[in-house]
């Protein structure tokens, strides 16, 4: 889900996934009302079933079972994360009691009453449409997935996962932001020789799609380092 201008370039470079063995479906949302809209957007593609969200500018690097354990995990209600940042007044904090319990979230508090940022990946029941349908658009005139934690939170249906140490996460939505991730996964691509979240690779390595069809791939590409690399791998 993203707006008109940028949609097309996802499909010019994705198509529909079949080449890597996905099924990817696109929708898009016409004016920025909110994240909590791609819900309404996409209830076509969730049916009745339980749905994850990743925003587009989040990077995970690391272990990633706290994520699949939440999926495979859910039964009913809401599972978001919490991150420890050193600077909670830019992002949404969730707070938590001594037992863990999850007890209010604000959205880039002045004073805030934790260091647990909440990072943009979430799973939901299927409870999510209409719990988004039947938001009030905040003071800026969006639909805030903070209202929708704290619908989930209200029902006491909200369970927070706390990141542990091994995985980083990082928000590109800022320049700056963007050019420290890429001096990141820059250096430990250049360390290890390995490329970081090479679609490619992870489809042919989890059997999506065999050797002929990394083979197929490899056809349409021009020549890079890129090509090179899953030259490499073919051949190994």
């Amino acid at each position: 889900i993203s707006n008109k201008e940028t949609i097309p370039l996802y499909q010019m470079l994705f198509e529909d996934g079949s080449n890597l063995g996905l099924s990817i479906s696109y929708k898009v949302q016409h004016a920025p009302n909110g994240i909590a809209e791609s819900f309404i957007l996409g209830e076509e593609f969730i049916g009745k079933s339980a749905v994850s969200l990743i925003l587009g500018d989040n990077i995970f690097y690391g272990k990633l079972n706290f994520f699949y354990d939440a999926v495979r995990d859910l039964k009913n209600g809401a599972v978001i994360f919490g991150y420890r940042v050193t600077d909670p007044e830019r992002y949404g904090i969730v707070e938590f009691d001594k037992q863990g319990k999850v007890i209010s979230i604000e959205e880039k508090p002045g004073n805030p009453k934790s260091d647990y940022a909440v990072p943009g990946l979430y799973v939901y029941d299927n409870k999510v449409v209409e719990i988004s349908k039947n938001l009030k658009p905040s003071k800026r005139g969006e639909l805030e997935i903070t209202d929708v934690n704290k619908v989930y939170m209200e029902s006491n249906e909200l369970s927070v996962k706390k990141i542990g140490r091994g995985v980083a996460w990082l928000d590109t939505g800022t320049p700056e932001a963007l050019l420290q991730a890429s001096n990141f996964f820059g250096v430990i691509e250049a360390r290890q020789g390995l490329k970081v979240a090479c679609l490619e690779e992870i489809a042919f390595q989890k059997g999506f799609i065999d050797k002929q069809g990394l083979e197929k791939l490899l056809t349409s590409m021009p020549n890079s380092l890129y090509k090179d690399y899953l030259l490499k791998l073919l051949k190994e």
